[in-house]
């Protein structure tokens, strides 16, 4: 039995592909699903008499596993959406039988899901980390890799089994071995640790195979028992009898996932070059000369990072020359050796086994900070990319800096694009500068290191211990709050709660007899289409319409007890243009809705149906559409709001909603080319009479700061306002809050200070 060779390439990773002709291999791209966000994780259901083409299940950052048919356009509806994950879906399994899918998740979870209902099963709990892999093993058996280094090994119906201590470093990868594994072993585990175990569901360890030299991503079984690896050491590696057989070296960093086709036995890898490729030993399926000698050329033409192969500085005196690889054999499949070449460049070979030979797999280079070299990322060219390991078991994040940027700037974008918290700032930027310690720019814009003793930061006058003259420190001027100028939304939410809610409400529709009321199943269509928009692209779900009637019809025909999760959705629907134009298309307004859906109602008072309708109108401030709206209505919405003041204390959400509707209020009255309407200053004036109830009636932290916000914002629109305003109780309340235990928080210091410099 031969080597496997390559036999297609499949490039330009934003698609699928499906075979269009066999010699040599071609396909055909063909788009099966699609995300705003990423995708990580994928398997394939076999065919059954419901899906002769069997099902594409697939999962990733928006949480959120969709089931499809691979024949369909993305335009088509899922099959099924399985809702449950809270955080990403990195890991997907299906049983034998394609009756049932395990997923796992950075949520710490793992879950089982019938497929033909959408529903989840059990729920695999007790892990302490990302569950990075997931196995349905048989029907009575479901294994997890995790991050905290251990297997589980589970019943399908949640029942913990047997934990087993599986590394010595996070669980990446999971494998189902024959019944005729020569060491009895009934599954194999690697990650982090490099090292790829055999296990039995007993949990004894039968042997350990060592080769990879990095982090191990995937494992897979031929079809003859076979093993298969892949890699962060750029490889992928063909394992028999506890040794490795053949190693098959990308032109990439990582080869992330490898899977094996049942019917040929061909393999499948899918690398960190956005290029998935599939290998063969069957001759009638090799890709032709040209495609095999390229995939050559470009193994050989990559640049290997030296801390990749050796964690010492490479000295080159000391390396073999090029006559090394024509008198020495290698002494096991896999091994590399560096080796100086003529032109003083040092070049990586592999030796292969079943050829007896040395094989370039690329030229060894050192870092980008010492060589001058540009690294490329997300198509851009910099000076440096960082991995930044910021939770454990989880793959780092690229941070890209070039060295024209300000520190503290390049951290910054670094936060906001990963949506890390802030706090971190401090700790990114003096990352940034320790590794990049004496590299700067030369005028021509290439590196330069700079002279010894120069101070890293540019500036000689900075003050040094023990020097004298030393300059007197500046007291740092107070961060001015006011008048803030964007508009705040409030679009959190737990969305698979708020579809188990209306999935129990409306059992209880059906079970009291009215189905004219309840969802029918194209209704549940829907509405999952409608959840997905929302978890995918919060900032705007875009809904179709038939989701905004599902939505009005919810929160204005159902019993008003049940009413909440639709005014929830009606809530996180609101930031979006869509939603708005809908409900003012000849049937009022989105606060007519809102009216309807009896929100406001004083008589039969329900307050968390109050807090939702609240922040649905502070959302559609987002869009100019929403503040369209908001500005017609203006009377209608302070009339409506206004008497539930008096209720700020009877639920601990409201007054924060609250404040956000009234900040929002205030920005809008202060946009604008002139702020000195007679409108807007009647308005100013009636918004600061709640705005001094707001601050009177509760304790509040978080309400309270924003209350402050929008008065001082409100104050902020010059003399005209403020001459309008009962300038008397203004005072009483910010007396309140400056006397009271919230006063002495820096923030409420400080945006106190600034309401204190507009009244000036």
């Amino acid at each position: 039995m031969g080597d496997f060779k390559l036999s297609a390439s499949l490039a330009g990773h934003e698609d699928d592909w499906s075979l269009k002709a066999s010699k040599p291999p071609l396909y055909d791209d063909t788009i099966a699903t699609q995300s705003s966000s990423f995708i990580n994780s994928l398997t394939y259901s076999p065919p059954s008499p419901d899906h002769p083409d069997g099902l594409v299940i697939s999962g990733g950052k928006d949480t959120i596993i969709e089931v499809r048919q691979p024949g369909k356009s993305p335009d088509h509806n899922a099959e099924r959406l399985l809702i449950g994950h809270a955080n990403n879906v990195c890991a997907l399994d299906v049983s034998s039988d394609g009756r049932t899918v395990v997923s796992g998740g950075w949520d710490a979870q793992a879950r089982v899901w019938d497929i033909s209902t959408g529903e989840c099963t059990a729920q695999l709990d007790g892990h302490g980390g990302s569950v990075w892999s997931v196995l349905a093993y048989d029907k009575e058996t479901v294994i997890t890799g995790c991050a905290d280094k251990l297997i589980r090994i589970f019943s399908p119906r949640g029942k913990l089994l047997r934990t087993i201590k599986g590394s010595s470093d996070v669980v990446r990868a999971l494998c189902r071995l024959p019944p005729n594994n020569p060491r009895g072993a009934s599954f194999a585990s690697a990650g982090n640790d490099q090292i790829i175990r055999l296990w039995t569901l007993e949990g004894d360890e039968l042997g350990q195979l060592h080769g990879h030299e990095n982090f191990v991503y995937s494992l897979a079984t031929l079809p003859n028992g076979d093993l298969v690896s892949s890699s962060e050491d750029r490889t992928v590696r063909i394992w028999r009898d506890g040794e490795c057989i053949q190693t098959i070296t990308h032109p990439a960093i990582s080869v992330w996932s490898v899977a094996v086709c049942p019917g040929t036995g061909d393999i499948v890898s899918g690398a960190s070059d956005k290029i998935v490729r599939v290998f063969t030993r069957d001759q009638e399926r090799l890709a032709d000369p040209d495609s095999l000698k390229a995939f050559d050329d470009s193994v050989k033409a990559s640049s290997i990072p030296q801390q990749s192969v050796s964690n010492e500085q490479i000295n080159k005196e000391k390396l073999p020359g090029p006559e090394f690889i024509q008198e020495k054999s290698g002494t096991k499949e896999g091994q590399v050796q560096m080796i100086r070449e003529s032109n003083g460049n040092v070049s990586a070979y592999q030796w292969s086994s079943s050829a007896q030979q040395w094989f370039n797999v690329g030229t060894v280079v050192d870092s980008s900070a010492s060589s001058g070299r540009k690294l490329t990322h997300n198509g851009k060219d910099y000076d440096y990319v960082f991995d930044v390991d910021i939770e454990d078991g989880k793959p780092p994040l690229k941070l890209p800096y070039n060295l024209s940027q300000n520190p503290y700037e390049a951290a910054q974008k670094f936060i906001t694009d990963n949506e890390l918290p802030i706090t971190y700032l401090d700790q990114v930027a003096n990352f940034i500068v320790t590794n990049t310690q004496g590299a700067t720019l030369s005028s021509g814009g290439g590196q330069q290191t700079q002279a010894p003793g120069a101070d890293p930061w540019g500036s000689e006058n900075r003050y040094r211990p023990g020097e004298v003259g030393a300059p007197e420190p500046q007291a740092p001027s107070r961060p001015r709050t006011l008048p803030q100028t964007t508009y705040l939304s409030i679009t959190s939410a737990n969305v698979t709660q708020i579809r188990k809610k209306l999935l129990e409400f409306n059992d209880v529709l059906v079970s009291d007899g009215s189905k004219d009321l309840s969802m029918n199943p194209e209704d549940v269509s829907n509405l999952d289409a409608l959840l997905k928009q929302i978890s995918t692209t919060p900032e705007n779900p875009n809904p179709q319409p038939a989701g905004v009637d599902l939505v009005r019809k919810i929160t204005t025909q159902w019993p008003a007890d049940k009413r909440m999760p639709g005014l929830d959705l009606l809530r996180l629907l609101a930031v979006s243009p869509a939603l708005i134009e809908h409900t003012s298309a000849g049937q009022g307004t989105i606060v007519d809705v809102l009216v309807s859906a009896d929100a406001f109602n004083l008589q039969d008072l329900r307050l968390n149906n109050t807090l939702m309708a609240i922040r649905t109108l502070a959302n559609m401030f987002v869009t100019e559409s929403g503040r369209l709206v908001a500005d017609g209505c203006f009377d209608q919405i302070l009339s409506l709001v206004s008497p539930f003041l008096q209720h700020v204390g009877n639920n601990k959400n409201l007054p924060t909603a609250l404040g956000t509707l009234y900040i929002n209020i205030a920005v809008m009255l202060r946009s604008g080319p002139s702020t000195g309407t007679p409108t807007k200053i009647k308005r100013a004036a009636v918004l600061s009479n709640d705005l001094i109830k707001l601050l009177n009636r509760t304790e509040d932290s978080e309400a309270v700061y924003r209350g402050l916000v929008a008065l001082g914002t409100l104050l902020s629109m010059g003399d005209e306002v403020r001459s309008e305003m009962d300038a008397k109780a203004v005072g009483t309340a910010l007396g309140k809050v400056a006397k009271s235990a919230l006063g002495k928080e820096a923030r409420m210091k400080n945006v106190l200070g600034d309401i204190r410099d507009e009244m000036e």
